[in-house]
């Protein structure tokens, strides 16, 4: 029988956990031990370990100090593994825990971390999703039922101290561009909320002023948000520190490309069940400097979409040279606005976009000026027909039902 290595209570603060942190830093102890070949399970939290309820109140999103994510399981220490080494990661298996068949999505405030739509999303919201084995519906986005594929949000290695160092310099550069930004351009190490696993005293506290946050993805993984890393999964990840030190976290049960709302794939707690190897003295061989994978076997099969584009020139009609982010975020509200059409309010298109399996490629970036992207979405999880004919579309929801709000205090 496997061994379950790392555990969580989801009824006690994950701050109580050694077994768990929420930085990277090269000082923060392994939280176990494994050799290559070995399999074992980890428990996680959802990445907010707890701060965000199923009920029908989107107070809790809204006040959610962020500087606590996120939560993760780990590191696991891997006997043999060495600086320069290839740590090779199977996700045999991923689940929700037992005692928590729900998950949640939403967007933060603007004032409290934002979203790719923030400008036109600015207040707290949130939606609910039961799972239903591997299907989930939700009683806020009414009409659509969807097959999950779980994914950590969150996987890498601990950093070495020049990486981290060099982590730390250039974000901090970035912010000094503009440092009263809102939402910020960047989040620097706090040492107040930062939660070290095993470290105490003043190790701790020397860690925790440099430690940096988890939110975005760096060379070392971290929090990539990539949906189709699920289960059968292979993970190539570049050691920095003897041992890699793994940890993951930040589950998701289903998520569209880019989780575009933020807190936009469908969070839950759950379990890990992996298998580690080496490759010794892979990063040269290979030349590989960030992670790599090959994808899951195994994805919903929904094989009808409506594809929406969009181009780079933004809501006030400006040009942008080859602006992926604009294009994205174009093709984005075109499919909001089409959604709204039977009956969705733009809220509930916003969060449906960021939790179902939705695709998003980049179609073009050599047609200049305009990048052109592209949002694929399933047709098939909707319980009507959402495609275009002549008789137009059929509002099938009244408005009674939406995501709850928080509004700024």
């Amino acid at each position: 029988m496997t061994d379950t290595l790392i555990k969580v209570d989801l009824n006690q603060p994950a701050t109580e956990n050694e077994q768990i942190h929420n930085r990277w830093h090269p000082d923060i102890p392994m939280a176990c031990w494994v050799k290559p070949g070995d399999d074992f399970i980890l428990e996680t939290y959802d990445w907010t370990a707890g701060a965000i309820k199923n009920n029908d109140d989107a107070a809790d999103v809204r006040d959610i100090d962020l500087s606590t994510v996120h939560y993760l399981s780990g590191p696991v220490g891997v006997h043999g593994a060495e600086p320069g080494d290839l740590l090779v990661v199977d996700l045999l298996d991923i689940g929700a825990k037992a005692d928590a068949q729900w998950g949640f999505n939403g967007f933060f405030s603007r004032q409290n971390g934002g979203g790719f739509l923030t400008d036109h999303f600015p207040c707290a919201q949130k939606a609910i999703w039961d799972f239903n084995g591997m299907f989930t519906r939700s009683r806020h986005i009414p009409g659509v039922n969807f097959a999950g594929l779980i994914h950590p949000g969150l996987i890498g290695c601990l950093p070495d101290p020049v990486m981290l160092a060099d982590w730390n310099r250039r974000e901090q550069e970035l912010i000094d561009t503009n440092p009263t930004r809102v939402p910020p351009l960047a989040n620097a190490p706090l040492a107040a909320t930062a939660h070290m696993g095993k470290l105490k005293g003043q190790a701790r506290d020397d860690a925790a002023a440099t430690g940096a946050r988890t939110v975005p993805p760096r060379e070392h993984g971290g929090n990539c948000d990539i949906k189709d890393l699920s289960r059968g999964s292979k993970i190539f990840f570049p050691v920095y520190v003897n041992g890699a030190g793994l940890s993951v976290g930040d589950l998701h049960f289903s998520q569209g490309d880019g989780e575009i709302t933020f807190c936009g794939a469908i969070e839950m707690a759950g379990w890990v069940h992996m298998k580690v190897e080496l490759i010794k003295g892979g990063m040269a061989k290979y030349g590989i400097k960030n992670p790599v994978f090959k994808p899951s076997p195994i994805t919903p099969n929904y094989n009808n979409y409506l594809i929406f584009e969009g181009i780079s020139v933004d809501e006030s009609g400006q040009q942008h040279y080859l602006d992926v982010n604009v294009a994205y975020r174009q093709a984005c509200l075109n499919a909001i606005n089409y959604l709204t059409k039977f009956g969705y309010s733009p809220a509930q298109g916003y969060a449906l976009l960021g939790s179902a399996p939705v695709q998003g490629h980049i179609s073009g970036v050599v047609d200049i000026p305009n990048a052109c992207a592209t949002l694929w979405l399933p047709t098939e999880i909707f319980d009507f027909d959402i495609n275009p004919n002549a008789s137009g579309p059929i509002k099938h929801l009244d408005g009674s039902i939406d995501l709850p709000i928080a509004p700024d205090l």
